[in-house]
C-alpha cells in the first residue's frame, strides 16, 4: 500500500507546486490540497491497522513527506506534522484511540508540544490551562496534542502530552511570518479543561518506549523512540525543500543568460556546475543518513531486539546534521541564482525562506544533539530524554 500512496503523492506534485504561492498568500494550506493528500492515503501511513491505517514502515512516510515538500515547503511541513500524529495517538491508552477514531478514521490531529501550559492533578485526570503556539495545520484538525508539566500540591511531578477534542480548545489566528508562511501555525488556547487520565501520556513512558497503546498496537512501528520519529519528522520536509530548491535552481540556470558576463549562459559556467554538484551531494548525504538510521531502527524493532542508545543518539546526530546539510545546499544555490531569483513568487526564494524557518524548530538545535552524541561516545550518562 505504501507504494500506491507514494505514487499518488507523486501525481499530486504538479498541482501542489502550482498552489505554492497561493498557499503562502493564504497563510494556510488550501483545503483542496489537504483533501487531495487524504485521498492518496497519506495521512494513514502511520495510523494503526486497528483503526483503519496502513501501519507502514516509517521510511515510506518520510519519502512521501520529502516529495510533498519538494513541491511546496509549507504543504510538506504541515503534511509531515499532521501525518506523524496518528503514530503518537497510537501510543495512548486504547480508550483514547477509540475516542479519536471510533466514529471517523479520517480525523486529523495537530499539536504543540512545547510546555506553554500546565496541568493540575485532580480526581480521574487533570485540569489543563494555557496558550500554545506553533500548531501547524490546526485549522484542518479536530483534535490536538499539547505538551505540559503536571503539578500536584504545587510541585511538578511529571511531563505529559494531553489529547483534546476541538470542543475543549480555541484557535487564535496569529501566524504572520517570512518563512513557512503557508503552514497556518496558529495558537491553541485552553481554559481550565478537564483531561481524563486515559488522554494523557507521560513522557517518561514515551522515552522508555513502554506505552499503554502497545497493548492494542503491538507492531514494530509503535516500539520506535519518540526522540527518533518526531525530530526526523522535522528534518524530512527540510530535505524535501532543499530538493525542490535544487530542481528549481537547475531549471532556472538552464535558461539564464548572465548579462554582466557578456551574455554567458549559466549552464556553461564551470563555477555554477560546482555549486550544483556540491548541493546535490549534500542533499543526497542528508537523505541517505536519515533513511539508513530509521531503517536500522525499524529492522531491530521488527526483530523485537533492543534499540541501542548509540543508534538512537546517532539518529539524532544525523537528523540535525541532515537539516544543516539541506540548509547549506540551499544557501549555495541561492547565492548563485541571480537577482531575478529574489522576485516574489519565484520558487527558490520561497524554498530558501521556508527551509530557514524550519531550521529554527527546537528539534534542530544542533549543538544539544551533538553534545548528547559526544556524551554517549565517552560512555557518560545522557540526561536528555529526546533521543
Amino acid at each position: 500500500m505504501s507504494e500506491q500512496v507514494i505514487a499518488g503523492v507523486r501525481d499530486l506534485l504538479p498541482v501542489l507546486r502550482e498552489r505554492a504561492q497561493d498557499t503562502e498568500d493564504a497563510r494556510r494550506v488550501p483545503e483542496e490540497s489537504v483533501k487531495a493528500l487524504q485521498e492518496t492515503g497519506f495521512f494513514k501511513l502511520l495510523q494503526p491497522k486497528l483503526h483503519g491505517g496502513f501501519e507502514a514502515d516509517p521510511t515510506s512516510f518520510y519519502t512521501a513527506v520529502k516529495l510533498i515538500a519538494s513541491a511546496c515547503g509549507s504543504t510538506g511541513w504541515v503534511a509531515s506534522i499532521l501525518g506523524v500524529h496518528p503514530w503518537h495517538v497510537a501510543l495512548f491508552d486504547a480508550q483514547a484511540q477509540q475516542e479519536v477514531w471510533g466514529d471517523d478514521q479520517d480525523v486529523r490531529i495537530s499539536s504543540s508540544y512545547a510546555p506553554m501550559g500546565k496541568a493540575e492533578v485532580v480526581e480521574g485526570g487533570y485540569r489543563l490551562s494555557g496558550r500554545w503556539s506553533f500548531s501547524s495545520g490546526c485549522d484542518h484538525c479536530t483534535w490536538v496534542l499539547l505538551g505540559g508539566p503536571v503539578f500536584k500540591d504545587g510541585k511538578p511531578v511529571d511531563f505529559c502530552t494531553y489529547l483534546l477534542p476541538i470542543a475543549d480548545y480555541s484557535i487564535v489566528d496569529v501566524w504572520d511570518t517570512i518563512g513557512l508562511r503557508g503552514t497556518g501555525s496558529n495558537d491553541i488556547v485552553v481554559e481550565d479543561v478537564f483531561v481524563p487520565q486515559h488522554r494523557a501520556l507521560s513522557f517518561i513512558a514515551t522515552s522508555k518506549c513502554k506505552v499503554p497503546g502497545q497493548a492494542v498496537n503491538p507492531g514494530p512501528l509503535y516500539r520506535l523512540p519518540y526522540g527518533s520519529v518526531h525530530p526526523t519528522t522535522i528534518t524530512a520536509p527540510i530535505i524535501g525543500m532543499a530538493q525542490g530548491a535544487y530542481d528549481a535552481h537547475v531549471e532556472h540556470q538552464r535558461k539564464r543568460v548572465r548579462a554582466a558576463y557578456a551574455g554567458e549562459q549559466s549552464k556553461e559556467d564551470p563555477f555554477a556546475k560546482v555549486r550544483i554538484a556540491e548541493a546535490a551531494s549534500e542533499i543526497d548525504a542528508a537523505w541517505l543518513q536519515l533513511t539508513r538510521n530509521i531503517e536500522e531502527l525499524y529492522e531491530l524493532a521488527k526483530r523485537e531486539e533492543r534499540l541501542p542508545a548509540d543508534l538512537r543518539l546517532r539518529v539524532r546526530r544525523d537528523q540535525v546534521r541532515g537539516t544543516e546539510r539541506a540548509i547549506s545546499a540551499i544557501d549555495r544555490l541561492f547565492e548563485n541564482s541571480g537577482g531575478r531569483a529574489i522576485q516574489r513568487g519565484t520558487p527558490i526564494q520561497r524554498f530558501w525562506r521556508d527551509a530557514h524557518a524550519g531550521r529554527v524548530h527546537a528539534a534542530n538545535d544542533a549543538e544539544r544533539a551533538y553534545v548528547m552524541y559526544g556524551t554517549g561516545a565517552f560512555g557518560l550518562p545522557v540526561e536528555n530524554a529526546m533521543y
